[in-house]
């Protein structure tokens, strides 16, 4: 066969390999961020000023500047910023670039196409920056690792096409005859997540000129939903992917074969199967069918298998190899890599488990459990990728083994010291929280007990993640020096035999999977069948069958006051901190529900587009907060929580009083959830809903003015000095918050409690 000449492009992956560094420094200090922010909760007063006296601030005296702010710097914004940041523009990225330099080799041939290439590139620059904008705007579907809205989902599904057009048809001109198997975790992760991202993603815009949209589905389909794509974003973002760049990189630094390429079929398949079953224990003892919950609690668990297959796959690689180990700071990199996501592996099926998930779930432990895989299996694999791309492609040395090695011990240290604290602050949640004196009250009925308690870890943690973003620092140094004394070869120069033609037929006695792996159609359509199944069958019967959500009659659709409200909900990220999901635990309903109320029930959500049940308690649940404080406690407590709510770590809220409610699209809403999703309004409400509005705004304006007399006073003395330019409290945005806040659980009353236990 003749030998043909050709050239590996390595400019994409220098392209992607820049974007992964810059883009994991600023994902790292976001996280940073968040991380000082829940203990020292005044950050945003430090920078933009205040009007307290006792907090030191860069611009003291008044609210002004963090008012004009618009809450840009709340933790509720920060927080979706830095997962998304470390997601989606660091590990993708670092994603892109291992993929764009390894499938060329192990193809033996150019990318299809060096256009697409960079449409790839530059449109996937353009959705990360357009995702801060927005995020910072606080245009947001409050949805986990899916919080951009319409248009940008739609370019990340644009981009992600052109991503796999390239792929595909760079494997078709391929001039090797079998697939490795880090292009099978390649063509997996890209066939699961387009499938994730589009069901996930279905939602209406409420206008095409706009960024507001509502979800396509309500309530308990929507949570089932969500976390199908929320634990499988983890399975196929995090995980598959970088699994593909460990079959690739291990082998070629430690200069060793992969050490079975019969476990890395088993690997791959039971892990691609098995992943897409697991995503309801997020939702253990919610209001989900418990039939999804025990699914969930039985794959989770055959989930170690697999796991822990790939991870002994790549450990016994190093076979004969340990002692490159040593003085190889890239094996050392992919070593603690690879046994982080072993120990992330053991751990989720554990937290699965009904037992443990009622201690572990809304803790800090789930924090530390995912900042494990976060920190070590996907930063440290990346780290050490750079560090083997860098002066390959350079074609130099690494400037300095001895910051490399800094840099893994800097790094190493941050995820101890990440992760302990963390895993010590959850254990103290969860067992705080269920306590009872022997009378049978709660022993730390205060939930800011259980906040204060936990500080210490939480600065603990900020000096964990100080260590792993100096080790991040070190490295980029070292890039830079790196890059200065080599000299960078845009096309590799590369020659391999063309590939000859043969049937698509099964040779006698051709294995099955060699078979398979020259057959690159039916690999792609295979694994979207073996991850297909596992949705299909937990979520569809959810979606059709109306008995899974039953409906309950007392339950109504939010007035238009309450639903502007809520958009304000998410838009500030409120479920960041905040549950609305009472378990049926007897310390759950007594702590959020006092003796008349019961746990949540899946007929309470049906209006609920999207899902606001979260996933962390750092404030607690609120999801039968409705009447339990005063409306004049919630003006005071988002004006300043450390007045209400001594200790709390909760970020003040001025604009919410200062700024007045956009009502232009309130109708609109109303319209849209009517016509579009059949919520049961009448003409006569949606022709009726300003003064419907106004009335209910009055209404809670005069309960402020009557329990806070400060309150009323402040305002007549406001409206006496602003003259005909005073806007009246009734059209301030921090209204229809409150309107919303106390709607919350107020559609079922009872005097009989009944939990888990009691029934």
């Amino acid at each position: 066969m003749e030998t043909q000449k050709f050239s590996y492009d390595n400019n994409i992956v220098r392209a992607f390999l820049y974007a992964t560094i810059v883009f994991g420094i600023v994902g790292f200090l976001l996280g940073l961020t968040a991380a000082l922010m829940l203990f020292y909760p005044e950050l945003p007063e430090f920078f933009f000023g205040t009007d307290d006296a006792t907090i030191v601030s860069l611009r003291s005296g008044n609210l002004q500047g963090l008012i004009n702010s618009h809450g840009a710097l709340g933790f509720g914004r920060i927080r979706m910023l830095h997962t998304s940041a470390v997601i989606f523009a660091f590990v993708c990225n670092g994603f892109f670039a291992g993929a764009y330099y390894s499938m060329q080799r192990l193809l033996k041939t150019r990318m299809y196409s060096d256009t697409l290439s960079w449409i790839h590139f530059w449109g996937w620059q353009l959705m990360i920056v357009s995702v801060v904008i927005t995020f910072l705007m606080g245009i947001n579907t409050s949805k986990e690792y899916a919080e951009h809205e319409w248009p940008i989902d739609i370019l990340i599904l644009v981009i992600w096409l052109v991503f796999g057009f390239n792929m595909f048809a760079t494997i078709i001109k391929r001039r090797v005859r079998h697939l490795y198997v880090a292009i099978w975790f390649y063509l997996g992760t890209w066939v699961a997540i387009a499938m994730l991202h589009i069901f996930n993603n279905l939602e209406v815009p409420l206008s095409f000129t706009g960024w507001k949209s509502y979800s396509a589905y309500a309530g308990v389909k929507d949570a089932l939903v969500q976390w199908w794509y929320g634990h499988n974003a983890v399975a196929f973002v995090l995980t598959t992917p970088v699994l593909g760049l460990m079959y690739y990189f291990l082998p070629k630094a430690a200069d060793r074969p992969i050490f079975s390429y019969k476990l890395s079929i088993i690997h791959f398949w039971s892990l691609i199967f098995v992943y897409i079953w697991a995503g309801p224990h997020h939702l253990q003892y919610t209001a989900i069918p418990g039939w999804a919950q025990a699914l969930a609690t039985g794959f989770s668990i055959m989930l170690i298998a697999p796991s822990w297959g790939g991870m002994l796959n790549g450990l016994l690689t190093l076979r004969g190899a340990w002692d490159k180990v040593r003085e190889n700071p890239i094996l050392k990199f992919f070593v603690v890599a690879i046994t982080c996501y072993g120990m992330a592996t053991f751990e989720g099926p554990i937290l699965a488990t009904k037992t443990l998930n009622k201690i572990g779930h809304y803790t800090d432990w789930v924090i530390g459990h995912v900042h494990i895989g976060a920190l070590g299996w996907n930063g440290f694999m990346t780290f050490g990728m750079i560090y083997y791309l860098i002066p390959i492609m350079w074609r130099t040395k690494i400037w300095s083994v001895k910051l490399a090695n800094w840099h893994f011990w800097l790094g190493t240290l941050g995820i101890i010291f990440y992760a302990v604290p963390l895993y010590i602050a959850g254990f103290t949640q969860g067992l705080m929280w269920k306590q009872f004196n022997p009378d049978g009250t709660l022993l730390y009925k205060n939930w800011l007990d259980t906040v204060t308690a936990i500080i210490p870890y939480y600065q603990m943690r900020f000096v964990g993640g100080f260590l792993y973003i100096a080790g991040a620092i070190l490295m980029c140094v070292n890039v830079v020096a790196t890059v200065r004394n080599g000299s960078f070869q845009k096309n590799v120069p590369a020659e391999a035999p063309a590939l000859a033609k043969i049937s698509n037929q099964r040779k006698e006695g051709e294995g099955l999977h060699l078979w398979i792996e020259r057959m690159p159609t039916l690999l792609t359509i295979l694994s979207f069948v073996a991850v297909a199944i596992g949705g299909f069958v937990e979520i569809v019967p959810t979606l059709l069958i109306k008995e899974n959500v039953p409906t309950i009659a007392a339950v109504k659709p939010y007035s238009p006051l309450e639903l502007e409200g809520r958009d304000l909900y998410i838009r500030e990220g409120c479920n960041s901190c905040h549950t609305q999901m009472i378990r049926p635990f007897r310390d759950e309903v007594v702590r959020f529900n006092g003796k008349n109320g019961q746990y949540s029930k899946a007929g309470e959500f049906i209006y609920d587009r999207p899902f606001l049940w979260g996933s962390k308690r750092t404030g607690p649940d609120l999801h039968r907060e409705g009447g339990k404080n005063p409306s004049s406690w919630h003006y005071k407590h988002m004006l300043n929580p450390r007045v209400t709510s001594a200790g709390s770590i909760m970020p003040r809220y001025p604009w919410l009083i200062a700024r007045d409610l956009d009502r232009s699209q309130m109708v609109a809403k109303i319209e849209l959830m009517k016509n579009t999703f059949d919520v049961p309004y009448t003409k006569a409400q949606i022709d009726s809903a300003d003064s419907w509005a106004d009335n209910q705004a009055s209404f809670i304006v005069k309960q402020i003015y009557s329990e806070a007399a400060d309150v009323k006073n402040a305002y007549e003395a406001k409206k006496k000095a602003d003259g005909a330019d005073f806007v009246p409290l009734e059209k301030k945005e921090i209204i229809a918050l409150i309107a919303y806040l106390q709607r919350l659980g107020t559609d079922i009353k009872t005097t009989e409690i009944q939990t888990a236990s009691t029934k």
